[in-house]
């Protein structure tokens, strides 16, 4: 999938490991069962991709050359996973120095869950030789089914002694579930006159409709930044990256965004709100805003990826109310899939997004490489050339754009179609 280019900003190789400082390394522990094989085999089928199960990797560890300021964001479902309430204990004094993280069971409903996530914690720091309140820890799959302790315990020496500064891959593959595309990412950018390098990857592919973080992503970077700015500008960020993606409108049990920083390139510490710390805003919004469109993109049997741009309104908090209901809607989703342009169903979703605009006011119009046609107009639908309707909705990536003619207030949402092997892949997720 292209990258959309940021000003400022260059992509690199290497994820997780890309900035100075990080070692990854992901192991097949053993949690894999032959369901989830076959979940992703559908997803996969569905998108004419390879299914990450297949490569059996469950089991991942990042680790830190040396503390690392760090901070997170998690799901806000009342039912959390028992690794996110760990994390938070864990990384309450914004220091963190390594991340373990399974996939296949999320260890959540669970009455030991807690007791085994501060074991998964316990045996990293044991083979890393650090203390077990420095690991963050985290799990995805299954909710409701007991975490078997024993895989792990056995796999965790081989593990760590397995990290290296080019592990990124072994480690993404192991944190996949039916996801059927690798989704990381890495970036440089300049602080103070020093390079910098932010990188990282991301699991998601279905249960997506977050309300602060979303699926399970991890960060790394060797920027020198405080632990108070780095959760600063990542609350700020996903908000307008991870939480406006949807798949299904689901929100996880077990969402989490984690990042940890080094300090390893040298730049004088970002403290406070001065250039350098939106220069490293910046940064982060093009890693997220990337993930996220990754994201949306392999939603679970999906085939289109949604944009939705929003203008014209009288705040950014309204057009944000508009963008995600259109992404959310399920006749949206399903209408994009079929190729059929229902300019209805867009003007359905604006009316009950809870926003406050004009109808009147209100243009409408679809995107893509295949072209632009206008749909609607001043609130109402108007006529339109099906044959060029009908080769925009041919491509992969489609733009609805909506102008609501109120204001300054702009924002983009990303979600994707809604097929019948979205039903297929979910209807047996656990049997």
């Amino acid at each position: 999938m292209k990258l959309v280019e940021v000003k400022g900003i260059t992509f690199v190789e290497g994820g997780v490991c890309a900035a100075k400082g990080f070692r990854a390394n992901g192991v097949q522990c053993g949690l894999a069962h032959k369901p989830l094989g076959e979940m992703a085999e559908a997803n996969a089928a569905a998108n004419n991709a390879i299914p990450a199960a297949k490569k059996k990797n469950d089991l991942a560890l990042i680790v830190a050359d040396k503390m690392c300021e760090a901070a997170a964001v998690y799901t806000t479902n009342k039912v959390k996973g028992a690794p996110i309430l760990v994390t938070k204990e864990h990384i309450r004094d914004g220091k963190a120095r390594a991340v373990i993280v399974n996939s296949v069971n999320a260890n959540t409903c669970n009455p030991d869950g807690v007791e085994k996530a501060v074991k998964m914690c316990q045996l990293a720091a044991k083979s890393l030789g650090i203390d077990e309140k420095d690991v963050i820890v985290a799990s995805t799959g299954v909710i409701g089914q007991v975490l078997p302790i024993e895989p792990i315990a056995n796999a965790m020496d081989g593990l760590a002694e397995g990290l290296t500064y080019d592990g990124n891959k072994r480690a993404l593959e192991a944190i996949m579930t039916t996801d059927t595309a690798e989704k990381e990412i890495a970036v440089q950018f300049e602080l103070g006159g020093k390079t910098c390098t932010m990188g990282g990857m991301l699991k998601g592919s279905g249960m997506i409709h977050p309300n602060m973080a979303t699926t399970l992503t991890f960060l790394t970077t060797d920027a020198a930044i405080s632990s108070e700015m780095i959760q600063r500008a990542l609350s700020d960020i996903v908000k307008v990256t991870l939480n406006r993606a949807s798949v299904d409108g689901d929100t996880s049990t077990n969402d989490m965004v984690c990042i940890m920083a080094s300090g390893d390139a040298g730049n004088k510490p970002v403290t406070n709100d001065d250039g350098d710390f939106e220069k490293f805003r910046h940064a982060l919004y093009a890693i997220m805003m990337n993930l996220a469109r990754m994201m949306a993109r392999d939603g679970e049997g999906a085939t289109k990826l949604i944009e939705c741009a929003v203008k014209g309104a009288d705040t950014d908090a309204v057009a944000e109310k508009v963008a995600k209901s259109i992404i959310g809607s399920s006749l949206i989703k399903a209408m994009i899939f079929g190729e059929d342009a229902n300019a209805g169903r867009i003007f359905c979703a604006l009316g009950y997004s809870d926003a406050d605009f004009d109808i009147s006011k209100v243009d409408i119009e679809m995107a893509s490489d295949g072209g632009v046609i206008q749909l609607g107009k001043k609130g109402c639908v108007i006529e339109f050339s099906e044959e060029l309707a009908a080769r925009i909705l041919k491509e992969e990536e489609i733009k609805i754009l909506v102008s609501l003619g109120d204001g300054k207030g702009r924002a983009i949402a990303w979600g994707c179609d809604l097929t019948y092997d979205y039903v297929k892949i979910n209807g047996d997720y656990r049997s």
